[in-house]
């Protein structure tokens, strides 16, 4: 059973989570209210921590601030919430850890495209050690590749699961306090916004666009000749 888990822990992981999805969504669909918004809104109310944790695993910080609206208005706890989202944030990485430990046949011939960030991130760790696994989380487009990139090496399972649990409650912190502070003046903004959104929207595009074209930037790693004319002129 456990060699079962092991050499199809990716696959096991994406049928539990998209079961997970699929139970959501049929709620979501049937929901005692009217409008697309209301469901939602009752969606969250009703299954607020199974969403999160699931949103968590999965690393998203939309349903870390949904949590932290929900927790200003007191429709969820705001300790519970942190530590629902930190277990989802800890499960996700260490499934995607393993999936690097016991699937690496799966994980060169799935991600033969992205070894550009393998690579990027066998540097990042060896330069800086365990406090790469601490901050991936707040690395965009790296989230993922970093826990599989450090489960194909020899690193200890142990101590990147204290880091990692460490690291996912700091981040679940980090991201539902200030908007559980800060929620009643964020509601209000988004009721401004509301009524504007064809004006907001395009702001919030052209930020996420800058974001993703600075991270892209800043994390591109020389191409061969670049790096042999550097280490030329080093010399």
């Amino acid at each position: 059973m456990i060699n079962l888990f092991k050499n199809h822990s990716g696959k096991i992981s994406v049928f539990f989570i998209g079961t997970l999805f699929l139970y959501l969504g049929y709620n979501l669909y049937h929901a005692p209210v009217v409008g697309l918004e209301n469901k939602f809104l009752y969606l969250m109310k009703e299954y607020g921590y199974i969403i999160l944790f699931s949103w968590s695993i999965l690393e998203g910080e939309t349903g870390l601030v949904m949590a932290g609206l929900l927790s200003s208005t007191g429709d969820m706890n705001l300790y519970l919430a942190i530590l629902v989202a930190g277990l989802g944030g800890f499960i996700g990485d260490q499934i995607y850890f393993y999936i690097g430990r016991y699937n690496k046949k799966y994980v060169y011939t799935k991600f033969r495209n992205q070894r550009r960030k393998f690579a990027l991130a066998h540097l990042l760790l060896k330069k800086y050690g365990w406090p790469i696994i601490f901050a991936q989380r707040y690395m965009y487009g790296m989230r993922t590749i970093i826990p599989i990139s450090i489960g194909l090496t020899r690193y200890s399972g142990k101590s990147f699961a204290l880091i990692n649990f460490i690291s996912a409650i700091s981040w679940a912190s980090l991201t539902i306090l200030p908007v559980w502070y800060f929620g009643e003046e964020i509601l209000e903004i988004l009721k401004v916004l509301k009524g504007y959104w064809y004006f907001a929207l395009p702001v919030v595009g052209l930020l996420f666009w800058g974001f993703i074209s600075f991270f892209n930037n800043a994390t591109k790693i020389p191409d061969r000749k670049n790096r042999i004319n550097n280490i030329g002129e080093e010399r």
